[in-house]
């Protein structure tokens, strides 16, 4: 069983809504399924781990924050 990850609010404070925390949950586990689905699809087809690696990391450092002016 895995522990429960602690989701840290900008003043450092844990997440504590039991509510936030099973989205949160939930919402990992879904991106970690996708992207390793599509991890494995991508090497089984011949794409470079490292570059697939990479792309990922360039993916998720192009997020945008939804809060206002940010």
């Amino acid at each position: 069983m895995e522990a429960l990850r602690i989701w840290p609010q900008e003043d450092g404070q844990p997440v504590s809504c039991q509510e936030k925390i099973r989205v949160l949950e939930e919402n990992w586990q879904d991106v970690q399924q996708v992207l390793t689905d599509a991890f494995e699809d991508a090497v089984l087809m011949g794409v470079s781990e490292q570059v697939l690696r990479e792309r990922l990391a360039e993916l998720v450092q192009a997020l945008r924050s939804p809060r206002m002016g940010a």
